[in-house]
């Protein structure tokens, strides 16, 4: 938590800085859209097992190295069928290490009264690749999860294979500890291919050790695309 925390102190800091205001001039928007059999976000279903979309755009700094953007996705909680959000970040590189410091406010449109229906995350990635392996590890934390959830961490491990210039294969397993709802292990494991350099397609078997509290934790085989321009 200390970690994510004063990574975030780090990012604000650095963006207050004459150098990343000059990096700031420059930059390009891009835009992503996709859909899935079912919305997963850390081996859990936010959509209830059911297929969903999603969108969003950023910006990039000239360099790479800081972005920002709003996202949306249809999801089945509190009575919202909408997630909408806001993120910003930093990447940097370290003594051959890719590192991703990030921080989102998310918000769910239309949930019923009393829902809480807002959440702020922090994020950071830290992950390096060594020819057609890759390795990551991911911390996440949220003060004040949205809905019944309180605060909670995410902690997961990732390995990754280039197979081809377009197929990877990767698999990754997390833990979810988190107040006022319960602690997890999840896994996932499957294939991502570029059906072309905008287009991919993603075929991922996803399970935890929840199998009593409903379709949320059950096991699943997502297939998703998705495109970027």
């Amino acid at each position: 938590m200390k970690t994510v925390l004063l990574a975030t102190a780090t990012l604000a800091a650095l963006l207050a800085t004459p150098v990343a205001a000059q990096e700031m001039a420059g930059g390009q928007w891009g835009f992503y859209a996709g859909a899935a059999t079912d919305n997963r976000s850390k081996n859990a279903s936010k959509s209830d097992g059911d297929p969903f979309a999603f969108a969003g755009a950023e910006w990039e700094s000239a360099d790479g190295a800081f972005y920002f953007g709003p996202a949306a996705e249809t999801i089945k909680s509190g009575g919202s069928n909408v997630e909408a959000e806001f993120a910003g970040g930093w990447r940097p590189q370290f003594g051959g290490f890719d590192f991703d410091f990030n921080v989102a406010h998310k918000w769910r449109l239309d949930s019923n009264p009393g829902v809480d229906d807002e959440a702020w995350e922090f994020t950071t990635d830290i992950e390096r690749s060594i020819g057609p392996a890759s390795a990551r590890l991911q911390v996440q934390y949220s003060p004040d999860g949205a809905g019944s959830t309180e605060a909670f961490t995410w902690t997961e491990a990732r390995l990754g294979w280039a197979f081809t210039p377009r197929l990877e294969g990767t698999a990754a397993v997390g833990y979810r500890s988190q107040d006022n709802a319960p602690d997890y292990t999840g896994w996932n494991a499957g294939f991502t291919y570029a059906l072309t350099d905008a287009l991919e397609a993603e075929v991922r078997y996803h399970s935890t050790d929840i199998d009593d509290l409903g379709r949320q934790y059950e096991d699943a085989v997502v297939a998703g695309i998705s495109v970027a321009f």
